[in-house]
């Protein structure tokens, strides 16, 4: 099977260009020196690769085994079972998900909807737990953990048959957005004024700000005005009863 290097560093590939094993190479994602062979790891070729990645960009909905998982798990609550599967029922039916270049977007249900959007530079961990009956079914959960300072999930994808691909794509994706974010500047820092220096203000911004400053600066004159007239107004004489 035909392979190709990739670099330990950000995960891209290395351009061989059929270079014997121990040649170093400069990788185009990140810049650094990558040895070909020896501690370099091997992947499928670009288009095996380029295979499960277009599959998981285009997962949509969760397996049907997931609502299999729904009845079974209720069977549990014997005569309540009714009421246990009606939500599970409609959480199935309307739960769906969209992986893109950005992050990923799940989202369930009908009377009172919820959309969860994730960023891949807010991912922390990621664990992949199944139960008994899960892996029976060939499902598992995906636990997506974020820096909220919550003890729980920020994300949970189930339903998922690709579950370990897709856990090894959010890898990728969660390390490419923090090596990226390591290697640019600290947004906001250019946006300072040099010290000592004036600020200076767009010609729009600027006019916008003198007529915001106009308008109150006549207000509080007309309050003036208003709260000086009521004080020198002699006071009315009350009617004796």
């Amino acid at each position: 099977m035909a392979v190709n290097f990739i670099c330990q560093r950000c995960g891209a590939a290395l351009p061989a260009g059929g270079q014997p094993d121990g040649s170093v190479v400069t990788c185009p994602k990140c810049g650094q020196a990558a040895p070909l062979g020896g501690a370099a790891r091997t992947t499928p070729a670009p288009d095996a690769r380029a295979a499960d990645l277009a599959a998981i960009l285009a997962i949509r909905r969760p397996s049907p085994r997931l609502l299999s998982y729904y009845i079974m798990r209720s069977l549990v609550a014997g005569p309540l079972f009714p009421i246990v599967i009606i939500p599970q029922y409609f959480r199935y039916h309307t739960m769906h998900y969209r992986f893109d270049a950005e992050g990923i977007a799940m989202g369930w249900g009908i009377l009172f909807r919820r959309e969860t959007v994730l960023n891949y530079s807010r991912i922390q961990d990621i664990h992949l737990s199944s139960n008994l009956l899960e892996r029976w079914l060939g499902l598992a959960r995906i636990q997506i953990q974020t820096a909220s300072g919550s003890a729980h999930a920020e994300m949970t994808l189930e339903g998922l048959l690709e579950c370990e691909a897709v856990r090894d794509f959010l890898y990728e994706r969660m390390r490419g957005s923090k090596d990226a974010a390591q290697g640019q500047p600290a947004t906001g820092a250019a946006s300072l004024p040099p010290p000592g220096g004036a600020v200076v203000l767009e010609a729009a911004a600027a006019a916008e700000l003198a007529a915001a400053l106009r308008a109150a600066a006549a207000e509080l004159r007309a309050a003036r005005v208003a709260l000086e007239s009521r004080a020198v107004e002699p006071a009315r004489p009350t009617d004796a009863r």
